[in-house]
């Protein structure tokens, strides 16, 4: 007898789990240094504890997670002197994707830059911090798609929830027109073809976020 039933793929549970997991962190649903208990988690979720562990390790990994001797597992806590490490190495990928796109960048990648920032300002504006981050990541994400270096992204994947996550808990204090200012700058150095500029203000870009970023933490 046949029927539309499939078997249900454990690789795609797992996924699901681990960017439901991950999303709520970014996002401060789970905040930091929460307890993260793999039985409830599971029960939540209504499946076995095996993925659910799986995710929390690959978030460990990833250091959205952390194992405290003795104690449950829990969401790390936001951290400053990470922050300023992880800003350096964003700041450089995109300046290197900034460069790399360069040759290849059409007027729908320019008109897709426009909309992308204007998006952002609007989201600013109203202050939803979501859409925000959203409309900045896919601004960024131009250069990434059009640099046709796939290593770029893989690599920017393992800081870039770090960065967002710090921006959502501070976005109050660091949001600002000053990040859609810079975005126009970047958009017209590339039209004009000045090579340099364009990277040097997309580097500028990201150590200015986290120059404010940082100065918050520390006031705090």
């Amino acid at each position: 007898m046949k029927n539309n039933i499939k078997r249900i793929k454990r690789i795609s549970l797992r996924e699901e789990v681990y960017q439901t997991l991950k999303r709520a962190i970014v996002h401060l649903e789970l905040k930091p240094e929460e307890r993260l208990h793999d039985q409830e988690l599971a029960e939540q979720f209504g499946i076995s504890r095996t993925p659910v562990r799986e995710a929390l390790k690959r978030l460990e990994d990833e250091g959205l997670v952390e194992a405290v001797p003795g104690s449950a597992t829990r969401v790390a806590p936001l951290n400053r002197e990470e922050a300023e490490h992880a800003f350096t190495v964003t700041a450089a990928l995109h300046a290197l994707a900034v460069r790399l796109s360069l040759p290849f960048l059409t007027d729908s990648d320019f008109d897709q830059l426009e909309a992308h920032n204007k998006t952002l300002q609007q989201a600013i504006q109203k202050e939803d911090i979501i859409e925000a981050i959203e409309s900045d990541a896919a601004f960024h994400d131009v250069f990434l798609q059009a640099s046709k270096n796939p290593e770029i992204t893989r690599a920017l994947e393992r800081i870039s929830s770090k960065i967002y996550r710090l921006e959502m808990s501070q976005f109050s204090s660091i949001g600002s027109l000053k990040s859609v200012e810079q975005h126009q700058n970047i958009i017209d150095a590339c039209r004009q073809g000045d090579r340099n500029a364009a990277i040097k203000l997309a580097e500028e870009n990201w150590l200015s976020l986290g120059d404010r970023l940082a100065g918050h933490q520390e006031k705090e």
